[in-house]
């Protein structure tokens, strides 16, 4: 464990912005640190993917669902968890999502069936959703508007890079072929750790003089959320096409009964109102593109490299390094330049990622691995960008009191894009493999996903210049 994760925390304190305060140090310390766990988390079954479903006896629907659990409770989760901490707390709720994220995490290093690390994975997006929820939060609490929050926040946005590489590193590291377990058991227990130190030093926001109360918002929003996303898992879940129009209709109508009853309640859990502001929307069309076409796509790399093509674990980590160190260097770089127009940058990052995303669509059936290279190198740049850029918008158009709803309400069109583009890209992907195309099917379906993705990415880069005027 120690060696797979030592460093990137080591990393992530060298990357504090210089003349910070002791209070403003040991947040971004902490902040920075936990984000780069959750998303090592995030990335661990996707490295291990194939050894996961051939020891639990997985089928092809529940493959997806091993894909695409942390997704679910990430996006189910994160609106609710940024509420409760303007609240309640943004410490107590970042801890306790640390606490929860360790649990899951045991709970999927001693799976023995696919329901069970289903479960735990579940378990990990609801912790991992307080810590992404609060982050945000607690760097917008001690990093006041303006360039020290721009480098703080370009320091977060490495943090989701280097994490991607760190989650496959740890895989390989901690023999993931064979031993996938033991991933999960070094993040429990690094997690245990982090959860300590949140305690012990991250400050406590401001709380309201009565908590407020709004049930039926994340009733009807989980609700929502997971009747989508089962739905559209239902055709590889053994589920007829009955059932997932079923689901997704009621999918619909959950969601419609939320911004309903968001509309209504005196508290709400999300604020409906900063829709209107152009700013505010078009943060999160690039989550949602951001999730959807990159994390979505990238997601699935791992399966395809080793299933099609034959490559090693370890042959399909270093690509994977590689995309996510791009990705770290370029928001680290970007901290230095705090002046830059977040909507210039937050389109030009998902611009530059449509054109990495058309980069990766090169696969036939006698390729190596070293071909996506170019492409991800193009990808990294985009995504380290967009990171860096989102880190910013995402508390930049709400109130200072609200600061995690913001960051919560925008992680969850990440990781609501996250999982239905995760999804649609394994249905995609094994379309005609289903039918006994083989590898050659799955590398065409591969091609043709990269291509979707790049179309996706590229209409959010034009949403963005579109929704946000230039600041003045």
């Amino acid at each position: 464990m120690s060696r797979s994760l030592q460093p990137p925390a080591a990393a992530t304190a060298a990357a504090l912005p210089a003349r910070a305060t002791g209070v403003q140090r040991r947040t971004l310390a902490v902040v920075a640190a936990s984000t780069l766990v959750v998303l090592a988390a995030f990335v661990t079954p996707l490295a291990t993917a194939v050894a996961t479903a051939r020891e639990l006896g997985t089928g092809p629907g529940g493959q997806a669902w091993l894909l695409s659990a942390m997704s679910v409770g990430l996006a189910a989760a994160l609106l609710v968890t940024g509420a409760l901490a303007d609240d309640v707390g943004r410490r107590r709720v970042f801890t306790a999502g640390l606490v929860l994220l360790a649990a899951g995490a045991a709970l999927t290093a001693a799976a023995g069936a696919t329901g069970v690390f289903v479960t735990g994975r579940l378990v990990q997006g609801v912790g991992g959703a307080a810590v992404l929820a609060c982050s945000l939060g607690l760097l917008a609490q001690v990093f006041p508007l303006g360039p020290s929050r721009a480098r703080a926040a370009a320091v977060w946005g490495a943090s989701l890079g280097a994490g991607t590489g760190v989650g496959g590193v740890a895989a390989v590291v901690l023999d993931g072929d064979t031993g996938w377990r033991a991933t999960h058991a070094a993040t429990a227990v690094l997690t245990v750790v982090l959860a300590v130190a949140a305690r012990l030093l991250l400050p406590e926001s401001p709380r309201g003089r009565r908590p407020r109360v709004d049930v039926a918002g994340p009733l009807l929003l989980v609700a929502a959320v997971c009747c989508l996303l089962v739905g559209l898992l239902a055709p590889r879940s053994g589920g007829g096409t009955g059932t997932a129009v079923a689901l997704l209709g009621a999918g619909v109508v959950l969601a419609a009964g939320f911004v309903l009853a968001e509309a209504r309640v005196r508290a709400p859990m999300v604020d409906l109102a900063l829709f209107r502001v152009r700013g505010f929307v078009a943060a999160h069309v690039g989550a949602l593109v951001t999730g959807a076409a990159t994390v979505g796509l990238m997601s699935y790399l791992a399966t395809v490299l080793q299933r099609a093509l034959g490559e090693s674990l370890l042959a399909t980590t270093v690509l994977v390094v590689v995309w996510s160190g791009v990705a770290t260097a370029t928001s680290w770089g970007l901290r230095w330049l705090p002046a830059v127009d977040g909507r210039l940058l937050l389109a030009g990052g998902l611009a530059v990622s449509g054109a990495g995303l058309a980069g990766l669509a090169v696969l036939d059936a006698g390729s190596a691995g070293t071909v996506l290279l170019p492409g991800l190198v193009v990808l990294g740049v985009g995504y380290g960008a967009a990171n860096a850029a989102l880190g910013r918008e995402a508390v930049a158009h709400v109130p200072a009191e609200r600061a995690a709803m913001g960051s919560g309400a925008n992680n969850t069109a990440r990781y609501l894009g996250a999982a239905v583009g995760v999804t649609l890209v394994v249905l995609l992907v094994t379309a005609e493999s289903a039918s006994g195309g083989g590898a050659a099917a799955l590398v065409d379906g591969w091609d043709t996903a990269a291509l979707a993705g790049a179309a996706v990415s590229a209409a959010g880069a034009l949403a963005v210049l579109v929704l946000r005027p230039a600041r003045r």
